[in-house]
């Protein structure tokens, strides 16, 4: 289905916004990748410069002229709200993750960045089904440009896309690409999503269809991230299942297709002898424990010192267990103060709430978990998979990053604010279409 945007929808544009503004932090930073963690190791926060401000100031503005353009389509022909349980719950995680820190927390700290969020997040929550089609497909699109331009400044500027100091990749010596991005785990999650959505919704074009399949899946493996590797694989399955599961049942069960059977059969049985020799032939135990035993094992069960920032976070919460820290923990002076200058968040969300905002913001944010995960679940039919596919990418990706914070607005909230246009949209579909797609390059026959 086509699907035309339309130049005055300032939602849709509001989402390239988000992007625009974490890759002209990027160019304006000047930064160079390999030496990231030395500038974290800096106790003052890094000054912006005037443009930087106005770019900011311009994307603000953006962020509030689209949510004052949704409440106006929602209220003024008295539309019906999608999910009254979806607005509510969001506004409710707000309330105790940002709003209630924002006043409450041991260290207060009230500032009107902090309702960008809110405002644009409960315009989210109104989209019906036509809108979310052009917010999904803008999203695409500019997901892509992203990427694009990443690599398109390798000759030009190498060290601030790539990370050549890069030594824990499967690869020795291929540098770490991380794009227009803030680090290359977030190029890596953004490359997944970027894939999943083109997979839902190919472009109408077999070329250009090929070509962005080819851009996301060497941009996932260039990203060298392991986490984003583990989810895309996990949501591929995923979709798989919920886009093409019946029929491939339908078809192994099926007399008529006898050949299909023994094959799946035998790739099923080569799986498992090949598992079974490599345990009893190939040592498999032995490589395991030797594999412990080095730095890279260390490193992996320590979960790449996550572990530390996890105790710290649990401190926090037991020194503030009703409202927690405040809203400022993270930042530069308290990464200098507990000596963990990596530490720009708890690297997992229900901890990072928990330290952030107390017991108030960890139950908000299970209760709001909860109500994604089941307007999710109604939404695979009307969203092909993808609702599900957005909503375990987030799950998979809270265990070691924060994805569902709402303190700031960027990149950092992309993910999650597609996922609420998608289910909002899709509580306002009438008839829903699971739509059949087979892998080939994401068209859906």
């Amino acid at each position: 289905m086509k699907v035309r945007t339309a130049a005055t929808d300032l939602v849709p544009w509001a989402f390239a916004a988000l992007l625009a503004l974490g890759a002209m932090y990027v160019l304006g930073s000047g930064r160079d990748l390999s030496q990231q963690f030395q500038s974290l190791m800096r106790s003052a926060p890094t000054e912006r410069s005037a443009f930087m401000i106005w770019v900011q100031r311009g994307v603000s503005l953006l962020l509030i002229a689209a949510a004052l353009q949704q409440f106006a389509r929602h209220f003024a022909p008295h539309r019906r709200l999608p999910s009254v349980m979806l607005l509510c719950a969001f506004v409710l995680y707000w309330t105790g993750t940002v709003g209630m820190p924002m006043v409450f927390a041991a260290y207060p700290a009230i500032s009107h960045e902090y309702l960008y969020s809110l405002m644009f997040g409960v315009a989210v929550c109104m989209v019906n089904d036509t809108e979310r089609e052009r917010i999904v497909h803008t999203a695409r699109n500019a997901l892509f440009a992203l990427m694009l331009a990443g690599l398109a400044l390798l000759p030009v500027s190498g060290a601030m896309v790539l990370d050549t100091g890069y030594a824990q990749g499967i690869i020795a010596g291929l540098p770490r690409f991380g794009g227009l991005t803030p680090h290359p785990v977030t190029q890596g999650m953004l490359a997944q999503v970027a894939l999943l959505v083109l997979w839902c919704h190919p472009y109408p074009r077999r070329w250009l269809n090929a070509a962005a399949w080819l851009l996301g899946l060497s941009v996932l493996f260039l990203a060298q991230s392991k986490t984003a590797w583990i989810a895309f694989a996990a949501c591929a399955l995923l979709l798989m299942v919920v886009r093409g599961g019946a029929a491939f049942w339908r078809r192994l069960g099926d007399p008529r297709s006898g050949g299909f059977g023994v094959l799946a059969c035998t790739v099923l049985m080569l799986a498992v002898l090949g598992l079974v020799g490599w345990i009893l032939v190939g040592d498999a135990l032995g490589q395991a424990a030797a594999f412990v035993d080095s730095s890279e094992g260390a490193q992996l069960m320590s979960l790449t010192g996550r572990d530390r920032i996890w105790v710290a976070a649990w401190q926090e919460w037991e020194q503030n267990p009703v409202f927690g820290y405040g809203l400022s923990i993270w930042d530069a002076a308290y990464r200098a103060a507990i000596g963990m200058p990596q530490a720009t968040h708890a690297h997992n969300q229900f901890l990072d709430d928990l330290a952030r905002a107390g017991s108030i913001g960890a139950t908000a944010l299970v209760l709001y978990a909860l109500v994604l995960l089941g307007l999710s679940i109604r939404a695979v039919r009307a969203s092909g998979g993808l609702s599900l596919a957005l909503f375990a990418t987030i799950a998979l990706r809270s265990i070691s990053e924060a994805p569902l914070s709402l303190e700031g607005y960027g990149t950092e909230v992309f993910t999650h604010l597609l996922l609420v246009a998608i289910v909002a949209g899709a509580s306002t579909q009438r008839q829903p279409v699971l739509r059949p797609a087979p892998l080939r390059f994401g068209v859906a026959s």
